[in-house]
């Protein structure tokens, strides 16, 4: 299992960074941490970690923070 942390502005639809990955729900916990004193009081900004078996998966089942908006509404569609 891999632990991933997603930094997302929902202003603008897109993922801040790209995903980083870590080799435990520990670390993935201390950069969530991390980040999220780093974008204290940006409203917008959505820090997240996921456990996932791999970022493909990650992707396909957290979709919304990995495609743009016009691709978005293109699946609901």
């Amino acid at each position: 299992m891999a632990h991933f942390l997603l930094i997302y502005d929902r202003s603008l639809g897109q993922l801040v960074r790209d995903p980083e990955q870590f080799d435990s729900s520990a670390a993935a916990l201390t950069a969530r941490f991390t980040a999220e004193r780093e974008f204290s009081g940006q409203e917008n900004v959505e820090i997240v970690a996921f456990d996932a078996e791999s970022e493909a998966a990650l992707r396909t089942t957290h979709a919304r923070y990995f495609l743009s908006l016009p691709e978005l509404a293109a699946r609901i569609a």
